[in-house]
């Protein structure tokens, strides 16, 4: 069987399906508008390339992102009201066909879990599905940094969330799709990986992935 085979293979049988967030699910980089939100856009966007190339630490780009954003409180919440997020087309139809086949569906993100909640919830994705990071706030509703327990905020994470949904659930067919290196590296623990461009086309993710969409329509038809 060749490798685009086996993966289409397990993604048939697949008994979990963990999505990135970011140019994957949605067809921005959710940091990269906050930033632009808060007025920091250019200086932010270079780290996110550096981040997602793999050329950079992953929490080290993350800290100095936040770093320069300073979110408030306010500021995150004005946000999510007046800046919601683009899904990607064909997901809703995807997640759905998934959820029909009683599938659990996980959103494994190194962004930010209040942003992340409005986008499960329009996909009927439970909260309890995502792994994602927390940003910590003073009394006073300033920025006080993010939490650094969760594993999603470190290079590796997104392998560490996947080990511990194995361990918990004991799954042998998880599939991990997304856009970036820190999805593709995932994979192990993922039994497969399946690479996503259609919003942003990484070269290294798509040469390195056995089987590489740039629809999800692809995956709705494979199923």
């Amino acid at each position: 069987m060749t490798d685009p085979d086996a993966v289409k293979t397990i993604w048939r049988e697949a008994d979990a399906v963990c999505f990135d967030v970011d140019s994957t699910v949605i067809q921005e980089e959710a940091i990269d508008e906050l930033a632009k939100f808060c007025g920091k856009g250019s200086e932010v966007q270079q780290l996110t390339n550096s981040a997602m190339s793999g050329n950079m630490d992953f929490r080290e780009a993350l800290a100095a992102r936040l770093q320069i954003i300073q979110p408030s409180l306010q500021q995150i919440r004005d946000f999510i009201k007046n800046h919601p997020f683009h899904l990607t087309p064909g997901i809703n139809d995807l997640v759905e066909k998934l959820q029909q086949k009683n599938i659990p569906v996980y959103l494994i993100s190194g962004g930010f879990r209040g942003l992340i909640g409005p986008i499960a919830i329009e996909l009927s994705i439970p909260l309890q599905h995502i792994y994602a990071n927390k940003l910590k706030f003073f009394m006073n509703g300033d920025y006080a940094g993010f939490d650094e327990k969760e594993p999603t905020s470190k290079n590796g994470g997104k392998a560490e969330v996947i080990t511990l949904l194995k361990e918990k659930y004991g799954y042998t067919k998880l599939v991990m799709i997304g856009d970036g290196i820190t999805d593709l590296e995932a994979c192990p623990p993922a039994n497969a990986f399946i690479g996503f461009g259609g919003n942003k086309v990484r070269e290294e993710v798509k040469s390195k992935s056995k089987w590489f969409v740039e629809s999800f329509q692809d995956l709705v038809e494979a199923l």
